[in-house]
């Protein structure tokens, strides 16, 4: 793991390294995201309704193949979610999309 990737485990997306609190909140949920450039991230997604969640996210990053497009995230299907707060399911990098 190099030194971006560090920076990126533990910290949820939208936030910078230098803000106060990058981390999670205890109240909300989160989906982590995992493979491809923002692996290791976690996804607020509290107030999310299932069908949302079930449409995954396209998520703007300078860090994919298409610098200043968006990543493209999903939940696998059956894969187990919980209810409440903290992490409740996590969302797989199927590609990238300018």
């Amino acid at each position: 793991m190099n030194g971006d990737e560090q920076l990126l485990r533990g910290r949820v997306y939208g936030h910078d390294h230098d803000d106060p609190n990058p981390g999670p909140l205890p109240h909300q949920t989160y989906a982590a995201l995992i493979g491809g450039p923002l692996d290791g991230l976690l996804l607020d997604i509290t107030g999310w309704r299932p069908e949302e969640v079930d449409d995954g996210a396209a998520l703007p990053t300078e860090l994919g193949q298409f610098p200043g497009g968006r990543s493209l995230y999903d939940p696998r299907p059956g894969e187990p979610r919980k209810p409440g707060p903290g992490v409740s399911c996590r969302f797989h990098y199927s590609g990238d999309t300018p």
